[in-house]
């Protein structure tokens, strides 16, 4: 009889023929019917505390997949150690026109250009609310906060995200790097940083004061820029950072025809800058701000090569469109070897050894 895993990875294989936002829904569907495995890690020297917060494993989904909580507890159940859901912004939004979403074969990548298309923040606390009250909730699950499109006051839109999902979720994260909402990377200026990430601290204060707040921010920064966020990570005693998220640059070695969309370019191709970007943050905060490493994992080494650099915890997405759902148990059965080759006992033991 075959395994429930290779059973998902020959569908992944089948997803392939159809068009990638389609197979993207189906996927997201099929795990909310209960179709996929249910894996979980338990090995002790995987686990880890980053913000307060115990995480059986230090692998995660990123947000984009499940962009309207509906399936939690089965993306769960491929072994991640916590997922991301989301983006979700106050008033349901369609998105971008499609087609949206090109995969890039040749490259291991994919550019998207969906600009936060979610049914909006009520009916996704509900879904959030739902499994909290039937006691389905069992690993951590955090938010994606973003801001509608035509919003008047975006700082007011992460504002009105944390006071609602207050006590559903287990995180929330900041999202103001996505490149598919004109004006939104403005956010990530100084002065409209600082405005944004105090009113949300305020609201984190007042409604949730337990819950870890997380900064997501853009592969493509100035000098200046990073910079700036460092020292304001620093002074606001923001819980993480998140980094990064996708880029609108696109390498000369690209060699899929679908690179010269207009979008958000993940996968392969933005693991070595979004490392190098990871080094350069654990540089300036040290062990004082956890940092989550994303942008191009698709093997234990890649998980490791983060950790190395800086990462308390790691998470992927576009590799599940390659390498199928069966992806996660795999990095995280051959974590511990590259722990053992290297002297750690724990995987928090090994976060930022690549400094030394």
């Amino acid at each position: 009889m075959k395994s429930p895993l290779f059973l998902a990875d020959l569908g992944s294989k089948a997803m392939a023929a159809v068009d990638a936002e389609t197979a993207h829904r189906l996927t997201v569907r099929l795990l909310k019917s209960g179709a996929g495995p249910k894996i979980r890690v338990k090995n002790p020297r995987l686990a880890t505390n980053v913000a307060g917060l115990y995480f059986a494993n230090p692998l995660g989904l990123a947000a984009g997949f499940d962009k309207n909580a509906e399936a939690p507890d089965a993306v769960l159940g491929l072994g991640f150690g916590f997922v991301e859901v989301g983006a979700v912004t106050p008033r349901p939004q369609a998105g971008n026109a499609k087609p949206r979403v090109f995969r890039l074969r040749a490259d291991a990548a994919v550019i998207n250009r969906y600009g936060f298309n979610n049914d909006g923040l009520e009916i996704i606390a509900r879904r959030l609310q739902a499994r909290r009250r039937t006691g389905a909730a069992s690993g951590i699950v955090g938010i994606n906060l973003g801001a509608n499109k035509d919003s008047l006051d975006r700082a007011q839109d992460y504002v009105t995200g944390v006071t609602r999902l207050a006590g559903v979720v287990d995180f929330y994260t900041v999202n103001i790097s996505s490149p598919n909402t004109p004006g939104l990377r403005a956010l990530q200026d100084k002065a409209a940083l600082s405005d944004l990430m105090s009113r949300v601290l305020a609201a984190r204060g007042a409604a949730a004061p337990e819950t870890p707040v997380f900064l997501k921010i853009a592969p493509d920064l100035a000098d200046e820029d990073k910079a700036d966020i460092a020292s304001l990570v620093k002074s606001l005693a923001i819980d993480g950072l998140i980094i990064s998220n996708t880029t609108i640059a696109r390498p000369t070695f690209l060699r899929s025809g679908n690179a010269h969309e207009a979008g958000g370019l993940s996968g392969k191709p933005l693991f070595a800058p979004s490392t190098a970007l990871l080094r350069e943050f654990y540089a300036a905060l040290g062990v004082d701000v956890p940092l989550i490493g994303v942008g191009g994992v698709s093997s234990a080494r890649d998980a490791y090569e983060k950790i190395l650099a800086g990462a308390s915890l790691v998470q992927l997405y576009t590799a599940l469109v390659y390498e199928g759902p069966g992806l996660p148990s795999r990095i995280l059965k051959d974590l511990p070897g590259f722990l053992d080759a290297d002297g750690f006992e724990t995987v928090a033991d090994a976060v930022g050894a690549g400094h030394a």
